[in-house]
């Protein structure tokens, strides 16, 4: 299958690039996938990026999965995540409003067919963000970017990990996170 990596953490030594990232695309190489990567703090986001968004465009219409990886920051992905699906799912290339009254339209997804997988990274312990704040930044990224663009399913949710407190645990609990992600890809390789 054509994967597409999106890596969107500035520090290249970070638990989301040199953990996370590099695992997903070893796992896909070993398999001898297609990928195409998508380093959002490598490439330039001066201003005009036309060129670099229909760039990224083109690589979201030629992909089957798509992987995003990310911190969180202030929960929200981190700012160059964010300027993508600002940017790159722009209504007409990721999805359109219906109208149903005057007042009332909805988000018709045109990117349906793309299997998504999602890793997001918390300093925080999973204890507050799951009931204090009700998990808001998964609920935000898979209700309010995710649905829009690539339709309702039940996956967008149960292929959302979240991985907390990576700061802070010792490196056996990132190895274990790393595992989880090595299983993910193996599922995702076997049953797409």
């Amino acid at each position: 299958m054509k994967n597409l990596i999106i890596i969107g953490h500035p520090n290249t030594e970070s638990f989301c690039y040199d953990g996370i990232f590099k695992t997903v695309k070893n796992e896909l190489s070993k398999n001898k996938e297609e990928i195409e990567i998508v380093d959002l703090y490598r490439d330039s986001f001066t201003r005009p990026r036309t060129k670099l968004i229909k760039k990224y465009q083109d690589l979201v219409t030629w992909s089957e999965r798509i992987y995003f990886i990310s911190p969180v920051w202030w929960f929200r992905l981190t700012p160059r995540m964010e300027i993508f699906f600002d940017e790159v799912f722009e209504p007409g290339f990721a999805y359109e409003f219906v109208n149903i009254t005057k007042l009332y339209a909805y988000p018709k997804p045109f990117l349906k067919n793309k299997k998504v997988r999602t890793y997001v990274t918390h300093g925080a312990p999973a204890i507050p963000v799951l009931t204090l704040y009700l998990n808001s930044v998964k609920l935000r990224l898979v209700m309010g970017v995710y649905t829009f663009v690539f339709g309702w399913r039940l996956s967008l949710f149960t292929k959302t990990r979240q991985f907390w407190s990576v700061p802070f645990v010792s490196q056996k609990k990132r190895e274990k996170y790393l595992k989880t992600v090595e299983k993910d890809i193996k599922n995702d390789l076997a049953y797409d």
